[in-house]
């Protein structure tokens, strides 16, 4: 089922585009991230399909529809960080939400299941301004989860975490995503979106790079660089019995990519068969890193 479906959908600041023409679909029980550096369009594009701002152009539609009401009702969100009034108590404050939100059913379980969900049962009765950061961003996890919303939209959910916090957050939105919810995610850690993501797209400038399969966008590629006496025969022979994928030089070096299933002593094989000597044979890996930085750069 298609959770949300946007086509085209542009926002322009001025003779700024935060958000160029960006269509993308998005299914139940995805987690899917929006990443992307600073400045790429992601928070822009958050406000957006939850309503805070409008269009420049372009649609949005969520379950195939366009009904707030029922919107509302089944999203909970964090866009940039989450304001509470700071002189209540968590308590308090998560009473507000809930009220705002018009959570049915009892109020006072719902908000101790968040609470405890997020381990901060125990403060409820605390000032905000007490909290830390982390407490605070907890906190605002605890507003999301009010209400059991099928779809949960996190922008920047571990900004400013220390790792304790950030494993903490990881570990919230995998056990949410194993309940069938729809998770997305908007962020600038490559880290944080292959840990918890199923599926990605990639930001630059406001412009779609790409979007799939996490495993498949983010892949980790790897090239075997060969270098033989006789680099052109291995290659039709590589070809032949349809080993690589991709190849490309560097000087007198063979850089290629194996098909699926193959590996490199299937390399030497061929070669050591048809009698070419093979005085080079090493496996490159591409990081994640530099495959996010060649996409964004």
């Amino acid at each position: 089922m298609k959770i949300l479906q946007t086509k085209n959908l542009t926002k322009r600041f001025g003779n700024i585009t935060a958000v160029d023409n960006l269509s993308v679909t998005i299914e139940q029980g995805n987690v899917f991230g929006i990443l992307g550096p600073n400045g790429s369009g992601k928070t822009t594009t958050l406000a957006m399909i939850l309503g805070l701002l409008k269009p420049s152009s372009g649609t949005f539609s969520w379950f195939e529809k366009t009904d707030g009401i029922l919107v509302n009702e089944k999203i909970g969100s964090i866009i940039e960080q989450p304001n509470f009034y700071p002189y209540l108590s968590a308590l308090e404050n998560l009473k507000i939400v809930a009220e705002i939100r018009q959570i049915n059913g009892n109020v006072s379980d719902e908000i101790n299941r968040v609470l405890q969900k997020v381990n901060l049962l125990e403060r409820q009765n605390y000032s905000v301004s007490t909290f830390s950061f982390g407490m605070k961003s907890r906190l605002a996890l605890a507003a999301t989860l009010l209400g059991d919303p099928e779809i949960l939209v996190l922008d920047e959910p571990t900004n400013g975490l220390d790792p304790e916090g950030i494993a903490f957050v990881r570990q919230l939105i995998i056990e949410e995503a194993k309940l069938g919810k729809t998770v997305i995610i908007a962020s600038h850690i490559l880290d944080e979106v292959e840990k918890v993501c199923t599926d990605v797209l990639i930001l630059k400038k406001g412009n779609l790079v790409i979007s799939g399969k996490v495993s498949d966008v983010l892949k980790d590629e790897a090239k075997v660089h060969i270098l033989s006496d006789d680099n052109k025969k291995l290659y039709e022979l590589l070809v032949r019995n349809e080993i690589i994928e991709t190849v490309d030089y560097d000087g007198d070096v063979m850089k290629v990519s194996l098909k699926q299933g193959c590996n490199v002593r299937q390399i030497s094989e061929i070669a050591m068969n048809n009698r070419i000597v093979v005085t080079s044979l090493e496996v490159k890996k591409k990081t994640l890193e530099a495959g996010f930085l060649e996409l964004v750069k």
